[in-house]
């Protein structure tokens, strides 16, 4: 797509990542941007808050990048943040009686075998239920994912041999924790790209990348790149209604601009999106559509340390993942994705069941006291990739004119960090109508991958999301 005249100037609502990230590639691209955030930080959903009760800074969730988010970490690098990321290579995986499994790279052996000898030795799994995993796996590698949207990964585990004790065990605390719904109601597709890009297709894919700083400042140095060409970051910036040449404010101030990108999640972006736009354009019916998962984070600290390693898979538990926050372990983040289950329980009763579960899993921490407990219910933290879900996801670009950017778009992925990004960046594509290409390409597969005829390699679609 080209445009009759150059595009100047672009107003951005919404400053979560996507919207960062449609900012920063604009600005280097020379293009002058106005982004408008209603709350005082960017970061949107991924953000911190001072808990008045305990003083301290606390992340509303635990949110992680893979070493496959090729996206986000090139997002990362641009505004100055790539060094705040701890990189954790091995998994530990915990059942109840505190007997620990680990699950790390051997060097020598390539993907997708970078597993195999720590996966034989897990002590959580049996021969056969190692066997079968291995199966999957294999079907997993070889599947063309597209051909599976209209079963759940359950269902399509249980025809590849895969009992419901191994799904509890395995198969759900990875899917649970990166699509945010168990197995029994996520969309094979989904979950199937988890595992093809995420865990099989080079042997670093899953590095986990946690931190260490609180999120709220992650993005600090966008504000700094963005506004450095006379370009502006405005928070605290109420928008009331969005066309596709201007923005109407709260207080009625017009922004006008060449072309304006809506990165707020979906329910916020049918209620300020021009009626008249939204009539015209068959995209804004299909977000209505999307449905959401919750998901909880608590974070607890305990009077003496709790946990050994810096993060944990609870076997068989409802609380799926703790990540240690201090290095002596007292400080845990535990996180409950697709937490329907936990919505309307009292504080107390969130922490009562989230101390169980460590206290089952890390038997050693049976006498330590809960010094303070914070759970935070994000109840629309992702849109839900459910059977059906992906027909509703809009493309970025429609007849309106007004470009839609979020993890919900047609990216390819899941609702992610990295999906949030690819949305921005190509909405940023659509903007310069150029064939100039903002998304960068999913990590390589290794040799020995494609040789066994792997699928992981990420569908490049147009900056419509095609």
């Amino acid at each position: 797509m080209t445009h009759a005249s150059p595009v100047e100037h672009v107003a951005i609502v919404g400053g979560g990542i996507a919207g960062i990230a449609a900012a920063v590639r604009l600005v280097e691209a020379g293009v002058r941007v106005t982004v408008l955030e209603t709350r005082t930080k960017l970061g949107g959903r991924a953000t911190s808050f001072d808990d008045v009760r305990t003083g301290l800074t606390i992340d509303n969730c635990q949110h992680v990048a893979l070493r496959c988010c090729t996206n986000f970490l090139d997002l990362l690098e641009r505004i100055g943040a790539s060094r705040a990321l701890d990189w954790q290579s091995n998994i530990y995986w915990y059942e109840s009686g505190g007997r620990r499994s680990v699950m790390k790279r051997t060097p020598a052996f390539p993907a997708p075998g970078h597993y195999s000898i720590s996966f034989l030795t897990a002590k959580f799994l049996t021969p056969v239920e190692k066997a079968r995993i291995a199966f999957a796996m294999l079907a997993i590698l070889r599947a063309d994912r597209e051909h599976y949207r209209d079963i759940t990964l359950a269902a399509w585990l249980r025809e590849r041999w895969q009992s419901e004790r191994v799904i509890s065990k395995f198969w759900e605390p990875v899917v649970v924790s990166a699509c945010n719904l168990s197995c029994d109601r996520v969309d094979a597709c989904a979950a199937l790209h988890v595992f093809q890009e995420g865990f099989l297709a080079r042997a670093d894919s899953a590095e986990m990348g946690v931190p260490n700083i609180p999120l709220r400042e992650l993005y600090d140095g966008a504000i700094e790149l963005i506004e450095s060409n006379g370009s502006r970051v405005r928070l605290r910036s109420s928008v009331k209604r969005i066309f596709a040449d201007r923005v109407e404010l709260s207080d009625g101030e017009i922004v006008s601009a060449d072309r304006v990108i809506c990165a707020v999640p979906p329910e916020r972006a049918i209620k300020i999106i021009d009626q008249q736009a939204q009539h015209e354009d068959e995209r804004f019916a299909s977000i209505s559509g999307l449905t959401h998962s919750p998901i909880l984070g608590v974070h607890i600290v305990f009077d003496r340390p709790v946990m050994r390693t810096e993060n944990a898979v609870l076997v068989e538990r409802e609380t799926q993942w703790l990540f240690r926050k201090d290095e002596a372990g007292r400080e845990v983040h535990a996180v409950i994705s697709g937490a329907d289950g936990w919505l309307g329980l009292s504080e107390q009763d969130i922490t009562d069941r989230v101390v169980a579960d460590i206290r089952a899993c890390h038997p050693w921490a049976e006498g330590a006291a809960v010094v303070s407990s914070r759970p935070v219910m994000e109840k629309r933290a992702t849109w839900a990739p459910i059977i059906g879900s992906e027909s509703k996801r809009p493309t970025s670009e429609g007849e309106s004119k007004i470009l839609l950017a979020g993890c919900y778009v047609q990216t390819g992925w899941p609702a992610t960090m990295e999906g949030a990004t690819r949305s921005g960046y190509a909405a940023a594509e659509s903007v310069l109508g150029t064939n100039k290409r903002f998304v960068q390409p999913a990590c390589r597969s290794a040799l020995l991958v494609r040789f066994l005829g792997g699928k992981s390699i990420s569908r490049q679609g147009s900056p419509a999301g095609g």
